[in-house]
């Protein structure tokens, strides 16, 4: 068997309508992987999945409309998951929210909630909707992406680092409750890459400026320079990993960059 080979594997990934999540989606889905397009926006999701289907020969990939700040519809989606393929194989918690850019002392309660809400308590309830099947397999790959942000500190992006730094910490713990059941459970943390979510850090010329001066490889991300480490953890490739955090940010975070510098 290859090491990368997820034919008939059940993918589930939040955010993939657009960005980081729909790279995911369309390297999970050549390697044979079924996958479920999600995001609030159905018609967007649909896009996304007809253009898998298209290029894989059809079949592989369905669109469900979800938002991760509401717990039953998350349930939606996994039950329609469920309805549609039969099981849940492979998780990958990438959706988020930053809804607050600047230090920390302008952050009303409001917007910190909201930050840990959907970028933390989110991950955690999917997860344990999940879980129990992987449990009862004895198999299962869950991956959050997270990100450099829960590495360094900001002046520009704090609060969501707090958030993304949590959920190392819940990959962490997870790791530790599932690997006894064969479920593994990592974080993926990419540096600034060029998608609609980032945008006011990457459109800003002197952020962007700093940002590629400052990294080794000399260059911002693209959404499919983090897909590729999503794939490794998700496949048999990575069967004795599990707690980890893999950074995908081209150098930046072993250069001694941090946003907001």
């Amino acid at each position: 068997m290859s090491l990368f080979a997820l034919a008939d594997r059940v993918a589930i990934i939040t955010g993939s309508s657009r960005g980081i999540g729909r790279a995911i989606a369309e390297r999970l889905a050549e390697h044979g992987a079924r996958v479920v397009i999600s995001s609030r926006t159905l018609a967007e999701c649909q896009v996304v999945a007809d253009a898998i289907n298209a290029a894989n020969g059809g079949g592989r990939a369905i669109a469900v409309e979800a938002n991760i700040s509401s717990k039953e519809g998350l349930r939606r989606l996994v039950e329609r998951t469920r309805e549609s393929f039969g099981r849940i194989d492979i998780l990958i918690c990438n959706a988020a929210t930053n809804v607050h850019f600047g230090p920390m002392s302008g952050l009303d309660d409001a917007q910190f909630r909201k930050i840990f809400d959907n970028n933390v308590l989110s991950n955690h309830w999917l997860i344990q909707m999940v879980a129990p099947e992987m449990i009862a397999r004895r198999d299962g790959a869950i991956v959050i992406v997270s990100s450099v942000a829960g590495l360094v500190g900001s002046s520009l992006i704090g609060a969501y680092g707090v958030s993304k730094a949590a959920d190392f910490q819940l990959a962490r713990n997870l790791a530790a409750e599932l690997g006894p059941h064969n479920v593994r459970v990592n974080c993926v943390a990419p540096g600034l890459v060029r998608t609609h979510f980032a945008r006011t850090l990457w459109e800003n010329p002197e952020i962007a400026r700093s940002a590629q001066a400052h990294t080794p490889l000399r260059r911002l991300g693209e959404p499919d320079d983090v897909a590729g480490a999503a794939v490794f953890l998700s496949a048999p490739a990575a069967r004795f990993v599990t707690g980890q955090v893999i950074v995908v940010d081209g150098g930046a975070t072993v250069a001694g960059y941090s946003l907001g510098e």
